[in-house]
């Protein structure tokens, strides 16, 4: 098989396009790489579509081994005849080689397989035949063997039936066609399974809804209710429709008529609808995952390019009750100044002893920023903060931040490494510190999974959202860019083409030897070749390195042609540090397509030098939203109908977004009350980190939900809290 014509195809993209693409990641190149350096090669492909490339083409070769392996299997048996092989090599899917091989698969011993042995084949072909003018009755007499147990025509003409449903069943075109017709007609429906129990299953407990119209998420939520076993979930069809369809392809007129459609009703209710069922389901199940996948991938996405809080002093607070409230001060680089715990809430309530420990942290430390963890007592903790704040009149805010993974951080062999002597909770305030300070580089030491942005991620393959999650992470880092001087082994392994123990040699060698001044001198890490620096070094930032070329994306084998773009505008490598100002209005006036042309380069990279020359260490994060801080605190019981107010996107799921307005849970936006235009998901419209104005739709005091509307907003509609 072509796999670059027939992913092109698919993908809509130039043959020569994926091919260039497969020949480039068969040599060993990385995405980021080839999505930033090879765009001539591949006309300018992106890393999502690299991505979809990669895993069409490793679907395409798994299923051409599959397809190697039956077709070996078939003529082990001596049944591969040369229709057989065709229609197995030009099949695309797997379920359709699978279908192809069922007849031949060694299956268990079947009702089937027992008449078979009895010698009733040749019955079962002349009833399916119905080409004969003979009465079935009088031929099943023929097969009647008592040593074969076979002791009359009732019994013959039973175990013909059964060899003829088997064979009915395993007809590949047909089951095609009823898994078709089963998506078409089927409902899913469910029932509860214990009764008038509470649960957070109760809408599915009498539900329906047609297979082909059922979202994603939906699926996900049916199949966790059954796994808790709340509910009973099937897929009804209406039998009578795909019955029709086995009679149009087996029954014809005249005496064994009866006997073949009463062997393919049987085939239908007892082989073929329990399997179709379960591969429609599995069906359903891997794109409900992949969706969930996607929408947890780009949650992620835009979590990490949360733009960094930078030059401040944070203190951060890990919430709690009975162990306490940890908190911990880092310097505007992140490094560790004081930790401690406070104890403001039941049982010990000393509220007035911690508004002072932590106001002497604030006056000692001159802390700007206080960072507050999401979780349990979240809302009691910034009560106090928001009183002590007011109380002594302190210019300091606070945010609230995900403290999503801070745990998993905590009790890891990296945070060990990190701080060996701390209490794991203390571990976990330096994390939600240092969160607001650079989300990216905090964040990257934690399993991606364990962030808490998605929908339903505990319910999908653990591998394929690991892939999924790791190619997110390695995007963001290399989008943004490393600064090689101030790394940790965690964020410099997310760079194209190093791995953990090359990131921790990198490391090593700093430690040893200094900063670095020049990308080349990475070449002298152990384990870290020509291939491998050809990868990464585009990726790795220096300021104030030897070369302020090194301080950008341009990649070294490209440092000739900015410095002779340089030249044409009139400058020197160091008016980038000298004459920003100056090198940015005379570079922006130049043509990129000239400029190719004059030094033989391609378009695109000359575009992207002479982008990364206007703006040299630029990080791509700074244009996104900044984060909202906080003065005071918001309660539910402050909320009434018809109020706007300002808040956070916390976590985008298929249905509607989740909201940060202040109060003690997220309010949620359905997707219906997002947009005064028709959007098919959130995403379209909204990303985690966004700041939007929302009105209050609906206050259910009793569950403590609020719902929320952006509709019908004007831009100038001033906030309400």
């Amino acid at each position: 098989m072509e796999f670059s014509s027939l992913i092109a195809e698919e993908l809509r993209l130039r043959p020569n396009q994926v091919k260039e693409a497969i020949q480039l990641l068969d040599s060993g190149n990385t995405i980021p790489f080839i999505a930033r350096y090879r765009k001539e090669v591949t006309g300018e492909l992106d890393e999502n579509v690299l991505r979809n490339i990669v895993e069409r083409l490793e679907y395409l070769r798994n299923l051409e081994q599959r397809k190697a392996e039956v077709l070996r299997l078939i003529e082990e048996q001596g049944k591969l005849t040369p229709e057989l092989a065709s229609q197995i090599e030009k099949a695309r899917i797997l379920q359709e080689v699978e279908d192809l091989y069922r007849p031949y698969k060694q299956k268990r011993r079947t009702r089937a397989t027992i008449a078979k042995e009895k010698g009733l084949e040749p019955l079962a072909l002349w009833i399916l035949d119905q080409a004969s003018i003979g009465q079935p009755e009088e031929e099943a007499v023929k097969y009647i063997n008592p040593e074969l147990e076979v002791v009359s025509a009732e019994e013959a003409l039973a175990g013909a039936a059964d060899i003829l449903a088997e064979l009915i069943s395993d007809d590949a075109q047909l089951r095609k066609n009823i898994r078709e017709a089963t998506y078409r007609l089927g409902d899913i429906a469910a029932s509860g399974k214990k009764g008038e129990e509470h649960s957070p299953y109760e809408m599915y407990y009498d539900y329906r809804e047609p297979v082909r119209k059922i979202p994603p998420h939906r699926i996900l939520a049916l199949n966790r209710g059954e796994k808790e076993e709340f509910l009973a979930v099937k897929i009804e069809v209406p039998v009578e429709s795909i019955l029709q369809i086995i009679q149009a392809a087996y029954v014809k007129q005249g005496p064994c008529a009866v006997y073949v459609e009463k062997a393919a009703e049987d085939g239908y209710k007892r082989l073929i609808a329990p399997s179709i069922e379960r591969e429609v389901r599995g069906e359903l199940s891997e794109k409900a995952e992949e969706q969930a996948i996607k929408v947890f991938a780009e949650n992620l996405r835009q979590l990490l390019l949360q733009p960094p809080v930078r030059g401040k002093i944070v203190l951060g607070l890990d919430p709690g009750f009975r162990t306490g409230c940890k908190f911990a001060v880092v310097d505007d680089t992140g490094k560790l100044l004081e930790v401690g715990v406070i104890y403001p809430h039941p049982p010990k309530n000393k509220r007035e002893e911690a508004k002072q420990i932590i106001r002497e942290a604030i006056e000692k430390y001159h802390v700007d920023i206080l960072t507050i963890g999401n979780g349990t007592a979240s809302r009691e903790t910034e009560e106090v903060v928001a009183e002590l704040l007011h109380e002594n009149g302190l210019h300091s805010e606070y945010i609230i931040v995900s403290e999503a993974g801070a745990s998993v951080y905590s009790a890891s062999k990296l945070a060990g490494e990190e701080f060996p002597d701390f209490d794991l909770s203390l571990r976990s305030a330096v994390s939600i510190a240092r969160r607001l300070q650079d989300p990216l580089a905090e964040l990257v030491k934690i399993e991606p999974k364990a962030v808490g942005v998605g929908q339903y991620q505990h319910d999908v393959q653990p591998k394929h959202l690991d892939e999924s999650l790791q190619g997110v992470v390695e995007s963001v880092v290399n989008t943004v860019g490393v600064d090689l001087n101030t790394a940790s082994p965690s964020l410099l392994q997310y760079v194209a083409g190093l791995k953990s123990t090359t990131a921790k040699n990198i490391v090593a060698w700093r430690e040893e030897n200094g900063k670095f001044k020049k990308r080349a001198q990475l070449k002298k890490i152990p384990r870290l070749g020509e291939q491998t620096f050809i990868q990464c070094a585009g990726f790795i930032r220096i300021p104030g390195g030897d070369n302020p070329l090194e301080n950008t994306p341009v990649h070294p084998e490209s440092y000739d042609l900015a410095e002779n773009i340089l030249r044409k505008a009139g400058f020197y490598l160091n008016d980038l540090q000298n004459r920003p100002v100056e090198v940015k209005q005379t570079i922006s006036k130049l043509k990129a397509e000239d400029l190719a042309q004059e030094f033989k380069a391609g378009i695109p990279t000359v575009k992207d030098i002479l982008d990364a020359l206007q703006r040299p260490g630029r990080d791509p994060r700074e244009d996104l939203p900044r984060p909202k801080l906080r003065h005071d605190v918001t309660h539910l019981e402050d909320l009434s109908e018809g109020m706007i107010l300002e808040g956070t996107v916390r976590n985008i799921v298929d249905f509607g977004a989740f909201i940060d307005i202040g109060v003690k849970h997220d309010g949620l936006v359905h997707i219906s009350q997002i947009s005064q235009k028709f959007i098919k998901h959130p995403m379209e419209v909204l990303s985690v980190g966004d700041i939007v104005k929302v009105r209050v739709l609906s206050i259910d005091k009793v569950r403590e939900r609020v719902g929320l509307s952006m509709r019908d907003i004007p831009e100038n509609a001033s906030v309400s809290l």
